[in-house]
């Protein structure tokens, strides 16, 4: 949810020397350079065979209204966002908008999910995740009869065992038959990027069952772009609690939250 504090750590952390221009010069730390991605994810860019060969209705449905978020805390609103777009699809008449993450939530009006997404806001616990998901789906089925008779529910994993494995692909499974419902996860990012140890949000995009990889449709896009992530890294990342660093939000876990019909 937070990374520029990370980075400012980083930067102060690093040795600098002054060329004889009198400018600051970095020292060479490339051979020092992580990679963007860790080996538990890779770039929707460089593996494309299943969006080409599978009817793929999740990634389809939602990844064009998958959206940067708007500040560094921004990660669930920027996810419900693009969930509740996606639902709807695109608006039939030429002076509707596509709703946009300030928009919704200047709608739901929620002066908390507001504070916690602002720029260094503290971000959000699961618990709230799946609140103010429900608080926007009433929001705008006031607006448009297309999210009405809609309801949100969770899935927190227990543990990484063999049966949260199991369930948490019967999920997955579901999920991709169609685009008539989606799953957004709350879980560890760094787990699966390799790189940030810290609590984030984003929608699942597509599950390739026969490799057992799941496409993570990510809204953090100043860093990375959609990425596929083996399923019990999933998992994984699911059930690490957050650190102590996170303040508030220390010890939260996570899971999926889910948008569907009645």
């Amino acid at each position: 949810m937070r990374r520029a504090s990370v980075f400012l750590s980083l930067l102060l952390s690093t040795s600098f020397t002054v060329s004889l221009s009198g400018s600051l010069v970095a020292p060479a730390l490339a051979d020092d350079l992580a990679p963007k991605l860790g080996e538990f994810a890779v770039p929707m860019t460089a593996d494309t065979a299943f969006l080409r060969s599978a009817n793929a209705p999740d990634y389809w449905a939602f990844s064009p209204y998958v959206k940067p978020q708007f500040t560094s805390s921004a990660c669930s609103i920027a996810t419900v966002t693009a969930t509740l777009n996606g639902l709807r699809g695109l608006p039939p008449h030429a002076e509707d908008t596509v709703t946009t993450q300030p928009a919704l939530l200047e709608l739901v009006a929620d002066p908390v999910w507001s504070a916690v997404s602002a720029e260094d806001g503290d971000g959000v616990t699961f618990a709230q995740l799946e609140e103010f998901s429900r608080k926007a789906v009433e929001a705008l089925a006031q607006q448009d009869a297309r999210l009405a008779n809609w309801q949100v529910a969770s899935w927190k994993p227990a543990a990484n065992d063999a049966a949260a494995l199991a369930s948490l692909r019967e999920k997955l499974a579901k999920n991709e038959a169609s685009a008539g419902d989606a799953l957004m996860i709350y879980f560890n990012q760094g787990v699966l990027t390799g790189d940030w140890d810290g609590p984030h949000i984003s929608l699942i995009g597509a599950y390739d069952a026969a490799s057992d990889r799941v496409l993570i449709l990510e809204v953090d896009q100043e860093w990375y772009i959609p990425y596929w992530s083996p399923v019990p890294k999933l998992l994984e990342a699911m059930v690490k609690p957050t650190s102590a660093e996170h303040g508030v939000l220390e010890g939260q876990a996570g899971g999926f939250v889910s948008v569907s019909k009645l």
